[in-house]
């Protein structure tokens, strides 16, 4: 008997906490994933609740380096027992499908190309705005 292949587009939801500078979280963080390479859609589906429904395709992204992104760029998730329970689960059960399928794991490449444009839009001591002829001259 054959089995069938497992659907390579999740639907999850994204919980935020509530005590952050950020009161809109899930709006901030839906602009953030809006034109992330392997996410489908992405909505807030109430304003009074801090979450995030994500469609996202297997294939190019996970839950979790979708949500190690949003970490990294400051938005705190929601970490009660229950969220962490479904956290892991999800976890769990998407690498096991991309082992199955043959993915490799490590870092996604569209996960890089946000960091790096979150980099060179913050202000921060890193740039040296000489020629670079110029800055061996201090």
């Amino acid at each position: 008997m054959d089995q069938a292949s497992p659907d390579p587009v999740k639907y999850r939801e994204i919980g935020f906490c509530s005590p952050h500078p950020d009161p809109q979280q899930a709006l901030s963080a839906m602009l953030v994933l809006a034109d992330l390479d392997g996410i489908l859609h992405v909505t807030v589906p109430d304003r009074s609740r801090n979450a995030l429904h994500v469609r996202y395709d297997l294939n190019r992204i996970s839950l979790n380096v979708i949500e190690d992104l949003l970490s990294e760029l400051g938005f705190h998730l929601d970490n009660s027992l229950l969220a962490k329970l479904k956290r892991a689960l999800y976890y769990y059960t998407e690498e096991n499908e991309l082992q199955a399928l043959g993915h490799p794991t490590g870092q996604d490449q569209s996960t890089r190309d946000i960091f790096m444009r979150c980099y060179r839009c913050h202000t921060h001591g890193c740039r040296d705005e000489r020629p670079q002829h110029w800055r061996k001259y201090l």
